[in-house]
């Protein structure tokens, strides 16, 4: 049974109780919540998924409460709960469902060190992993969706999760999170993708959620092997360019967009150097998405999609601060995923 096939009371009880056990992949998570209507979207951005009771272990529990007092009921409040501690001063209780990603984002970077983790999108196509790491802002979610809705199997939007032991890349399929002009964007891009509601005025702005396929959500156990890496930078009116990068460049930029590679200390410096030298690097610099795309395509042997009236990002900001992360510490890299 999916969780689109329970009663949408049945989900609000799970929540409230013993919790709604969610596998995404290489990791596992039991939420729980008493904020009114987070149930219903999430049954909507996680139909998929099948139910399962919350038993055996889970990487991460956590929960998402209504605040008490005089916030309960007045310009409503709600915490993100971890083991009991609240790391993340309270949101408005309208942008329950940011709170959980985030939150959940937060908690994974934390604790799945048996992996390299790496801030990247992953897409899939026929067996062959693309990792799109990137800094906040350039464009990694919105072109891991443009993929997506072409036709790659979804790994991730936010973890480049790199297995130690061979160098498979692992799946954690979850939603992908486009802010602000990115919702428009996909939605004008790939008019039959599946959207959840617009969250306005969060701590990043507009946000709003893509549904991740059945297919997607089928394969979140089966690992990738990574061909390419590809790190894409948004830059307003630019056609798509491709630049090939030399393994030690690849080295450091890879290094500097890990949330733990100070942590897994040598495993991580054998890690980022094998996942160098065997996948071709390139930095990719974009305008619109129909190039980004097709400059993917192109490094996979695909064939061009049919140009579309989409021209450019109409509001995305554009980073050129790239050099500046490149030592930046866990609790830095982790923290991008709830600031």
């Amino acid at each position: 049974m999916q969780l689109r096939d329970l009663p949408r009371s049945a989900v609000r009880e799970a929540l409230e109780d013993s919790g709604l056990a969610l596998d995404f992949g290489f990791a596992r998570a039991r939420v729980r919540s008493d904020a009114p209507g987070l149930a219903d979207v999430l049954q909507f951005i996680y139909g998929a998924y099948p139910y399962e009771e919350p038993r055996g272990f889970f990487d991460v529990t956590a929960a998402v409460r209504r605040v008490s007092g005089l916030r309960r009921n007045i310009r409503s409040q709600v915490v993100f709960f971890l083991d009991g501690e609240t790391p993340f001063e309270p949101f408005a209780a309208s942008n329950h469902l940011p709170l959980m990603e985030w939150g959940l984002n937060w908690c994974f970077a934390a604790r799945s060190n048996q992996h390299l983790l790496l801030h990247a999108g992953v897409v899939e196509h026929n067996g062959r992993a693309v990792l799109l790491p990137a800094l906040p802002e350039s464009g990694k979610s919105t072109l891991t969706a443009a993929l997506n809705a072409t036709g790659y199997r979804l790994l991730s939007d936010e973890f480049g999760a790199i297995r130690l032991t061979d160098g498979a890349v692992l799946p954690l399929v979850r939603a992908v999170a486009l802010k602000n002009a990115s919702i428009q964007v996909i939605r004008r891009f790939a008019p039959n993708a599946r959207i959840g509601p617009v969250f306005p005025k969060t701590r990043k702005g507009d946000v709003a959620h893509m549904v991740p396929s059945d297919g997607d959500v089928a394969s979140r156990h089966v690992p990738a092997d990574p061909a390419y890496i590809v790190f894409p930078k948004f830059d307003p009116g630019a056609e798509a360019r491709l630049e090939a990068l030399a393994p030690a460049r690849a080295f450091v930029k890879l290094s500097s967009n890990s949330f733990n590679y100070p942590i897994l200390g040598p495993d991580a410096f054998d890690a980022v150097g094998t996942l160098a030298r065997r996948c071709p690097s390139f930095r990719l610099t974009f305008g619109d998405l129909h190039g980004a795309v097709d400059a993917i395509g192109q490094l996979l042997g695909l064939p061009s999609a049919p140009n579309s009236t989409l021209a450019e990002f109409p509001a995305l900001e554009s980073r050129n601060d790239e050099h500046s992360h490149a030592a930046r510490a866990f609790p830095a890299a982790a923290a991008e995923a709830i600031d």
